[in-house]
């Protein structure tokens, strides 16, 4: 069995120091390593459905696409419509399993009071879907969303919304002309960025994942578009697959001129990170927000 925890806060460049894991299955399981795992879906449905029915200038349950589950909530910003500096796309978690966007719209909270329209979006989930078929899915999010709103258009995803935002740079995905214009920086946090591992896990069984798929659908293994800023983020206490998983993107993209890097958050793990965006001092946040430079 791997270690609980990769050491503490290790150097982003440092993910060729841990060994290799024993277990699989173990290396990416995560909710029994982490204190009180199994609270945080609750905490997360509260917060979700408070904020959902609290926040003014929202537009609620709008489809991009025909099937069921291709939808979005959008929240503009305190001044409404015509006020925000961008729109930000989140896409939730889950393993492509599990959860919706209902799950998590607390999480527009911190970009949202920094002036951001935020969409947060929901997909057919594995094994309805194939991960190919999620990936397209978002791509026909993007695209529609892109012609909302005005300003830059950013994209964060978490833990499986990682690898699909980290999609949406790769050059085989079919961006049209509006959204390839004003995204400016992706933002992957606890991404899974190469797939090809969890073809030998348990949870295979409903991702479905074979080898060419597998290969497809890592980002680590496609070509990027040019003029996008990749941010990689983990919490420095997640499990060390996770930590090696978040560094390989940028080392990579990195060689063929992607301007990105992987950063590590002190003191959070796979479940808490993505509480930083609610509070829009927290360091994600200002991941999100920063100008580019």
């Amino acid at each position: 069995m791997c270690p609980s925890s990769p050491p503490t806060n290790p150097a982003a460049s440092n993910i060729g120091e841990y060994l290799p894991p024993v277990d699989l299955d173990e290396a990416y399981e995560n909710r029994k390593y982490i204190p009180g795992g199994d609270a945080y879906v609750d905490q997360w449905n509260a917060a979700a459905a408070d904020f959902r029915n609290s926040v003014p200038h929202s537009d609620l349950d709008q489809s991009y696409g025909d099937a069921p589950r291709q939808k979005y909530d959008l929240f503009w910003p305190e001044g409404g419509p015509g006020t925000e500096k961008g729109l930000l796309v989140i896409v939730h978690g889950g393993y492509w399993v599990a959860f919706s966007k209902d799950n998590f719209t607390h999480l527009a909270a911190g970009p949202r009071d920094l002036g951001w329209a935020v969409a947060m979006v929901s997909y057919t989930l594995a094994p309805e879907a194939r991960i190919s078929a999620i990936t397209t899915e978002i791509s026909h999010a993007v695209n529609h969303l892109a012609k909302i709103g005005r300003g830059p258009m950013r994209l964060a995803g978490h833990s499986a919304g990682g690898h699909l935002v980290s999609r949406m740079m790769c050059r085989d995905i079919a961006l049209g002309d509006i959204a390839a214009a004003r995204i400016d920086r992706v933002v992957s946090i606890s991404g899974l960025h190469d797939l090809r591992p969890l073809r030998l896990l348990e949870k295979n069984a409903e991702f479905q994942l074979d080898e060419a798929e597998a290969m497809r659908e890592s980002a680590i293994a496609c070509l990027p578009r040019g003029g996008i800023n990749l941010v990689c983020v983990a919490g420095a206490d997640e499990r060390p697959e996770f930590v090696r998983q978040n560094g390989l993107l940028p080392l990579i993209w990195q060689g063929l001129g992607v301007k990105g890097a992987a950063h590590l958050i002190d003191d959070e793990n796979h479940f808490s990170i993505i509480g930083q965006m609610t509070d829009s001092k927290s360091q994600l946040c200002g991941l999100i927000d920063s100008d580019l430079s």
